[in-house]
């Protein structure tokens, strides 16, 4: 520890000579000074042995309080599962905080001109969309020709955008992650020292998952991405809602849900008919579709019905997930009280 504070104050101190032979400024806050001084290691190789210390230690507390709601990103592969669609619509009716959504596993940037389509008709103009990496995949894409024409390709910059929403506020920014970890990969490759800002929640993995011979489904999709990321994101203490607890019929919609009938009535909204759609082709082929990701958005705002423990787990290279007593410890969901997330869903998606 003494290490890494004399390693942020000799830092902090060779960045103050650098910023007065420039005649720059900065603030007072020391998060400020700590996330830029954390990214000059990969600007600069001699300031790297430092930056990694200030990266190991996190950054150090807020001398000047913000007041402002915490921001929010999500991180999505909208457009196959429409369980997606649905977290979106409830981020986007129910928190106001929400500020950017960048998409994984793209499909030409076309699941990034879906989710602009979405916040569009529940009227979140004000969230930026951004399209993320193609992965080739194509086998999950069931809202081809959903999106009206005249709805514009969406910018591609990830790392950029993530940079300014964290910019906006001194301390934590909400990460929730509802596809595969590359575009957190990412974010490591080029702005590493932004992690750090990140209280991430992430749908995915799982220790005894339905099929043994590969990996949860978002992990499978990106698993070196996962591989990479679990033990980095570590010292930052995310959560997973893994694959265990958020595959359960009690999550289930179907053409005999409530909401799925509701979605039906001659008055439902345009997103709302949106979403029956996209249900509806993704039951021509499957037999319903659990809320995996409204329950990680539920998880990222601390909604009380989901209980976490800390377990130690490993990945090996498929990106299958396993419990062993050597592996890195990792807050995983456990138990959740399903019929009152059924509910805490079907109130924020009312009309």
């Amino acid at each position: 520890m003494t290490t890494n504070v004399c390693s942020y104050r000799m830092c902090r101190a060779q960045y103050k000579q650098l910023e007065v032979g420039m005649g720059g400024s900065r603030g007072q806050d020391p998060r400020d000074e700590w996330t830029a001084l954390a990214g000059l290691g990969e600007i600069f190789d001699d300031f790297r042995d430092r930056s990694d210390a200030l990266l190991e230690a996190g950054p150090p507390p807020s001398e000047t309080p913000d007041n402002r709601p915490v921001p929010m990103i999500i991180d999505t592969d909208c457009g196959g599962d429409p369980d997606d669609a649905v977290a979106l619509v409830v981020a986007g009716l129910r928190v106001p905080e929400l500020r950017l959504v960048v998409t994984g596993d793209e499909v030409s940037g076309e699941r990034a001109r879906f989710v602009r389509y979405l916040l569009d008709l529940v009227g979140r103009t004000d969230v930026r969309v951004v399209a993320g990496p193609d992965l080739g995949n194509r086998r999950l894409w069931f809202v081809d020709g959903v999106t009206p024409a005249e709805v514009p390709a969406q910018g591609t910059d990830v790392v950029g955008a993530v940079a300014e929403v964290c910019a906006e506020v001194a301390g934590l920014v909400r990460w929730v992650g509802l596809g595969p970890l590359t575009n957190l990969s990412a974010v490591q490759d080029a702005r590493p020292e932004l992690i750090a800002r990140l209280q991430v929640t992430q749908m995915g993995g799982a220790i005894a998952y339905r099929d043994p011979s590969r990996a949860e489904h978002n992990f499978r999709m990106d698993p070196g991405a996962a591989i990479r990321m679990l033990p980095l994101l570590q010292r930052w203490d995310p959560a997973y809602v893994v694959s265990d607890v958020t595959f359960n019929p009690a999550t289930e919609i179907t053409a005999a849900s409530p909401l799925y009938k509701r979605w039906a009535e001659p008055n439902a909204p345009t997103w709302a008919q949106v979403l029956k759609l996209h249900t509806d082709r993704w039951l021509e082929r499957y037999p319903g579709s659990m809320q995996h990701d409204a329950m990680t958005l539920a998880a990222a705002l601390q909604w009380p019905g989901i209980r976490f423990s800390g377990e130690r787990v490993v990945l090996d290279d498929l990106a299958r997930m396993s419990r062993s007593d050597d592996g890195l410890e990792i807050e995983m969901a456990v138990r959740v009280d399903y019929q009152a997330f059924m509910a805490w869903l079907d109130a924020a998606l009312a009309w």
